[in-house]
């Protein structure tokens, strides 16, 4: 047996590769080349004879991630991976539910709803029961159902002590019924009902826990309770758990990610040491120092230091701005500048904490010429008249998908208005049929009857033509006959949603060429027709795929949306208190050391240049904010940091001051308190003697000039 695929491993990462039978937690910093070591890992196990192919289960956070390990396993000669599970937590228990539905108590034809969908379906029913959705908004129920069944809770586990928890609960329970009624499922109940089955069926899950006997999880830290229950079903059999994680980037506990289940990992599994992986192959010296002084400010780690070899490299550029115009500026000049020196704009990122910041970065950027795109933006699947499509497409695939059938019953517009959608909703809820199977027991008279029937006889078209096509053939057949095709034909302004739809095709085809090679068929277990395969994989990347912008492009993103992105340059904007940390975190120790870790995974992203910035005011919804400088830029050590003017320096940075009278116990940088305007930072200085006074940020009390004599000031 060859050991080729170990040649240039450091001896880190060759520890985790080779280590023995058991359970690891590797420990991976960013740009360590965890993705690497995870690929070299399974090649690893099937050259050496310790696992098969197809007792192999490597899970991942996004497609992305699974097919490009699929990808490296697949370069790796003579690696074959057929009959090997590689995919996403929902991915793999979609498949997994597909070949066990009637054992889940699940059509065999059952659709996913992505999140948009789901919501829809959650307005519908609130509809349906004459819900205030004021008081019981659609995305707050959404929030409510998708938490308890993340946390593995059903409806009738709920113990609502109040009122509205208890409506809540039957919301949430109201909902499952819809759900069942038209074959529907979404995100969260792909995870909880694979989680159900397992645990209740003895036979399956000894079936899976004995066929994997080696377990690989990326992203580790992002798991959730659920997911991690998951896993310990599917390892029951004694498998061998080789967990990926960092919990210095674990930034989703909004969606419900569990930083603990790394440490329960390491009781529960036994773990006796944790093999660090820090050497960072992507960013310079002092991108890592400043990324390790931040993080060393969080409590209860498991604790790892990056380095790299390759030099120091630049300092850290900060610059403080009077507003976020300025700011804005600032950084489109700069940008120009690189671009000038010939960094491509497609490798410089902006990043933010809040998407209501990028409003004047894309002024500022528009206004100098700049091409950009917002990366996390509208993906393809997500788009407007890809979403018709593929509403009609369910409708074919399944009748019975109200849903479906309420956002495309006129559109494109065919006379039938909210009114007669009502009485067609009154007339199925009587008889106790789907909306599809009421068209024709609907109004049956006027305008808005023959258009019922008429939307009746397109369906059966669309069915019809579909029965015996080919999928990508199946595509065109419905944009034809649903007029969407036309629709957008008959305007100019439409002329890239016709395109998209006919990539819509291609898609379609391309999705059949993959699901025929595919090296094991159980990506799409057999039997299961190609339209309902399509649909679910529509859904499952729906929203994570970034449709191609320009190639030439700077990207506009969220600081949560980079992570796993790197840029040859990176501008972290609006590190003001309030801000970054955001204002609901700073109340909770949690929140903020959950920021601080957000930080640095923004600061990991940057190879060679890291920019940091900060505006004294800025306009966010619609209202003036006075910011003070974050606390997270007086973490980083002042040695790592070159700034870019000398007054905006000191405005921002409290530790750097500017010449001042010998006599005077005030400086520029310096934090103060005041008795009626609270606490603030001198951001200026000027006069002497008893003309001496002071100007002071005060945040929310605005920006204030005080003569010293008079102020009444006290260091903060």
């Amino acid at each position: 047996m060859t050991s080729s695929y170990l040649a240039g491993l450091n001896p880190e990462q060759l520890a985790a590769v080779t280590a023995p039978q058991g359970s690891t937690l590797i420990l991976a910093g960013a740009g360590s080349g965890k993705t690497r070591v995870l690929t070299t890992r399974i090649a690893h196990l099937i050259h050496t004879g310790q696992a098969p192919a197809r007792g192999i289960l490597a899970v991942t956070f996004t497609n992305k991630a699974a097919k490009e390990m699929t990808a490296r396993l697949q370069a790796m000669a003579p690696i074959h991976i057929g009959g090997m599970w590689i995919g996403t937590f929902h991915g793999l228990c979609h498949r997994l539910l597909r070949a066990h539905a009637l054992e889940a108590g699940l059509p065999a034809l059952f659709q996913i709803m992505d999140s948009a969908d789901q919501l829809a379906a959650i307005k519908r029913l609130l509809k349906a029961l004459n819900v205030d959705d004021e008081r019981y908004p659609a995305k707050e129920v959404q929030h409510f159902i998708n938490s308890a069944k993340e946390s593995g809770l059903r409806a009738g586990s709920l113990d609502g002590a109040q009122p509205f928890e208890r409506r809540l609960a039957e919301l949430f329970a109201a909902y499952d019924e819809q759900c069942a009624r038209e074959g529907l499922v979404d995100f969260p109940e792909l995870l909880l009902r694979t989680h159900e089955l397992l645990t209740r069926n003895e036979i399956l899950r000894a079936h899976y826990a004995a066929r994997f006997q080696h377990i690989l999880v990326d992203e580790f830290q992002d798991t959730n309770r659920l997911q991690y229950q998951w896993l310990r079903l599917l390892a029951s059999g004694g498998a061998s758990v080789f967990a990926v994680g960092d919990d210095d980037q674990s930034i989703y506990a909004f969606r419900g990610a569990y930083t603990g289940n790394m440490h329960e990992f390491q009781r529960d599994f036994g773990i006796q040491g944790i093999i660090k992986l820090e050497q960072n192959y992507r960013s310079q010296g002092n991108i890592l120092d400043a990324a390790n002084a931040l993080i060393r400010h969080n409590t209860g780690r498991l604790g790892k230091e990056l380095w790299t070899g390759r030099g120091p490299g630049s300092p850290i550029i900060v610059h403080a701005a009077p507003s976020d115009q300025d700011e804005a500026a600032f950084i489109a000049q700069a940008v120009a500048g690189l671009a000038a020196e010939g960094v491509p704009l497609s490798d410089i990122a902006v990043l933010y904490r809040s998407n209501a910041q990028s409003r004047s970065l894309e002024h500022a950027l528009f206004n100098a010429a700049i091409p950009y795109r917002v990366y996390g933006g509208l993906r393809f699947f997500e788009r407007q008249e890809i979403k018709h499509a593929l509403a009609y497409l369910r409708l074919v695939a399944n009748p019975q998908d109200n849903g479906a059938l309420e956002r495309v019953i006129n559109f494109p517009p065919r006379g039938i208005g909210a009114r007669t959608l009502a009485q067609l909703a009154d007339t199925a809820a009587q008889h106790g049929i789907a909306l599809s199977d009421a068209l024709t027991r609907g109004p049956g008279v006027g305008k808005s009857g023959a258009a019922l029937a008429q939307f009746a006889r397109t369906l059966a078209e669309m069915r019809a033509a579909c029965q015996a096509a080919a999928l990508p053939e199946q595509v065109e057949h419905v944009l034809r006959l649903s007029g969407l095709s036309a629709h957008y034909a008959a305007s100019r302004s439409e002329a890239d949603r016709l395109e998209n739809l006919a990539e819509l095709v291609n898609a379609a085809a391309a999705f059949v060429d993959e699901y025929t090679a595919a090296a094991d068929p159980g990506l799409a277990p057999v039997g299961l027709p190609p339209l309902t395969a399509f649909l679910s994989h529509a859904s499952l990347e729906a929203g994570e795929y970034q449709a191609e912008g320009a190639a030439q492009a700077l990207s506009l993103s969220t600081a949560h949306a980079a992570k796993g992105l790197e840029f040859h340059t990176v501008f972290l904007s609006g590190l003001e208190e309030g801000l970054f940390p955001h204002e609901h975190s700073l109340n909770d120790r949690g929140g903020v050391e959950e920021e601080r870790r957000l930080l640095y995974v923004a600061i990991t992203r940057a190879k060679e240049r890291l920019f940091l910035s900060y505006a004294q005011n800025r306009m966010l919804h619609g209202q003036v904010r006075y910011g003070l400088a974050s606390r997270f830029l007086r973490e980083l050590p002042s040695e790592l940091l070159a700034h870019a003017g000398q007054r905006e320096a000191a405005a921002l940075d409290p530790r750097t001051t500017r010449e001042r009278e010998p006599s005077s116990p005030w400086h520029v940088g310096q934090n103060v308190s005041h008795p009626k305007f609270g606490t603030g930072i001198i951001i200026d200085c000027e006069g002497r003697g008893q003309d001496a006074r002071v100007q002071v940020n005060f945040g929310a009390s605005g920006v204030k000039w005080l003569v010293l004599e008079y102020a009444r000031l006290s260091p903060a």
